[in-house]
Formats: structure tokens, C-alpha cells, sequence
């Protein structure tokens, strides 16, 4: 009888124990709602003007490659909020300078970041000072990396290639990076220039890449035949404002991307530029301005290569330093066009 009950207990037992496990809510096996992670691979290159500033988001988690200026610190965070990016899994001041630390801060007042890397951990400047401030206020270390580190951002793989050697110039300290994801790649140059390029090839790093962020915003400086023939990029994305003060970017550089056959989008011409990747093919959104002829050989044969300025009837090449404001533009599709339209040439950029 003792036997008989006890057999009679643990068969309940089993079948409380079956009944709880066949029961148990979908939340138990799977991704609690809410918290699946999308999938697949984007680079936005931000318009930040004459400055540089990248968002990486690769399965949910997300690397922030410099910010930009110090006014560009509520820009970084309007984009930040608009893509619900409140973590930053990692935060990348590729060089000291204020061009590309300055609008950090703006992302670290709107999300907290996990590691920050870069160069340098002081630096004589106030942007600097506020970068390293607000990861303060974070309890987040400012980490110098080294060439050859490796780190994973979802399932895209992260190499840092530079720089090899100390240097007096912060545009030479930059933190160069790789990224593959699947069968396509990223690199992102920071300021590096000729001497930290030549360090790079020595050290002998794959620099392959399907989309390569210019150097220095399109610096003759920067990009070099060398360099350029070892990453043989498909696709070039160019950083810098709109008839800035500098000539970037320069006709030599364009010139060189020309002779590799790469094609080239460019933030001054069509503002924040989206690029997307499944693994196999890149595919790009520009903000504005999708046909607009980024790196024309032959500027009076393109289409839709002439602005005019509404107030001043002058006509202009994009590539003019004297552009006017977007709300003061119009477009020509010929040269003929615009003075059919009672437009004159542009004294400086001669058109």
C-alpha cells in the first residue's frame, strides 16, 4: 500500500513537472517582445559639414566614429533620438582635433556609451576636455587601442589598422578602421595623412574595402595612389561642407578616385548619405540630390551640373566655393540653360 502511494505521489509529481514545462510562455524560448535585435548592416555617413561623424548599426549594436564639431553637438543628438539609438555599444574620437571630437558630446547627453576609444587621453582643447567630461559622468574610461585589435559589433568584424607609429601631428594619430561584414567591407581613415598611410601599408594590414570613408574630407594630403590601390575601393564617401574654405575636395584627389573607377557620394552636394549592406551588396540613400555629379570628368557635358543663385543670377559649378544657400538654388541641366535663363557665369569658379 506505502508502495502504491508513493508511486501515486511521484506520478503527480512528473505531471505537475510536465503540465509546467509545456506551459511555459513563448518569452521562455524565445526574445522577449520588444527586445529582438534587427538584423543586417547600415552605415550612416552625417552631413556634419566641414567635419566627419559615421553611425555603424550591425545587428542592434551600434559604433559612433567621431561627432563632428562642437555646433554640431544637438545635431548628433537629434540624430541619435530620431534612430532610437540610446546606446552606444562603442564611441570613437578617431583624432583629437574639433572637427571630429567636438560633437561627442552631443551623443553622450543623449546615450550612454560602453567602450570609448582614442588616440589620445588629454589633449589641449575644450572639446577634447568635454569628450572626456561627459564619459566621466558615464564612469567610462577613455581606452587608447592598438593596431591589430579586433572586436565584433554584431557579426560584422571590427580591426583597428592604425596607427602604427607615434606621431606630433594629430591628423597622423588617427584611428583607422575596418570593418567586413559578410562579403563586403568598410574602412574609415579618420585625418590620416601620407605618413600614417605609408605606416599602414608597411605594417601589411588587409585594407580591401568595398566603401572607403575618404581621408581628411578630401585633403590632397590624404588618400594616396599607394593607399588607394591596396583598399581598391567600389564606392568612396566624402566628408566635408559645402563651398568650404579648404577647395576639399581636391581636384587631385577626385582625379585619383577617378583613374581607380570608384564612385563617389559626397556629403556637401547631397547632405547625410545612408549605406546599407546584406552581406553581398551595398546599396546607398543620399539625403538630397541623388544624380548629382559628384566627380564629373567633363563639367560642361553633365547634366544638372550648373546651380544658380535665385538673388544674384549667377551660375556656378557645384564644386564652387561661393555656392549659394540651399534655399537660394536652382538647377540647369546645361550651360545653355542657365544663360537662356538670364543667368551669368560665376567669376570664381568660372563655369
Amino acid at each position: 500500500m506505502k508502495r502504491y502511494v508513493k508511486t501515486c505521489v511521484l506520478l503527480i509529481i512528473i505531471a505537475i513537472l510536465l503540465s509546467a514545462c509545456t506551459s511555459l510562455p513563448d518569452s521562455a524560448t524565445t526574445n522577449p517582445a520588444g527586445t529582438e535585435q534587427e538584423l543586417g548592416f547600415t552605415v550612416y555617413y552625417i552631413d556634419v559639414g566641414q567635419a566627419d561623424s559615421a553611425l555603424v548599426v550591425c545587428d542592434g549594436k551600434t559604433m559612433l566614429i567621431d561627432g563632428g564639431n562642437v555646433a554640431d553637438s544637438s545635431l548628433i543628438y537629434s540624430f541619435l533620438e530620431k534612430h532610437s539609438v540610446s546606446e552606444l555599444d562603442y564611441i570613437v574620437a578617431t583624432h583629437a582635433h574639433e572637427d571630429h571630437v567636438g560633437g561627442l558630446a552631443g551623443a553622450l547627453n543623449y546615450a550612454t556609451a560602453g567602450v570609448a576609444y582614442s588616440p589620445v587621453t588629454s589633449f589641449d582643447s575644450k572639446a577634447f576636455d568635454n569628450f572626456v567630461k561627459y564619459l566621466g559622468e558615464q564612469n567610462v574610461t577613455l581606452a587608447v587601442p592598438c593596431h591589430g585589435d579586433t572586436f565584433w559589433l554584431g557579426s560584422a568584424g571590427v580591426t583597428i589598422v592604425g596607427p602604427i607609429n607615434l606621431s606630433n601631428e594629430p591628423n597622423n594619430t588617427s584611428i583607422v578602421i575596418r570593418i567586413v561584414y559578410g562579403d563586403t567591407s568598410f574602412l574609415f581613415t579618420g585625418d590620416a595623412e601620407r605618413n600614417e598611410e605609408q605606416d599602414i601599408l608597411e605594417a601589411g594590414y588587409d585594407l580591401s574595402a568595398t566603401v572607403l570613408k575618404v581621408g581628411h574630407h578630401g585633403s590632397d594630403t590624404s588618400t594616396t595612389y599607394p593607399f588607394l590601390r591596396e583598399i581598391m575601393p567600389q564606392y568612396a564617401i566624402i566628408s566635408c561642407g559645402e563651398g568650404n574654405s579648404y577647395g576639399h575636395p581636391n581636384d587631385d584627389l577626385l582625379s585619383r578616385l577617378r583613374d581607380a573607377d570608384v564612385t563617389v557620394y559626397r556629403t556637401d552636394l547631397q547632405g547625410t548619405i545612408t549605406c546599407t549592406s546584406d552581406g553581398s551588396i551595398v546599396t546607398f540613400v543620399t539625403e538630397r540630390n541623388p544624380n548629382a555629379q559628384t566627380n564629373p570628368t567633363e563639367p560642361s557635358a553633365q547634366p544638372g551640373y550648373y546651380i544658380g543663385n535665385i538673388n544674384t543670377k549667377k551660375f556656378h559649378l557645384p564644386t564652387c566655393s561661393g555656392l549659394p544657400l540651399e534655399k537660394n538654388r536652382t538647377f540647369f541641366d546645361s550651360r545653355e540653360d542657365a544663360i537662356n535663363a538670364g543667368y551669368d557665369p560665376c567669376g570664381i569658379c568660372k563655369p
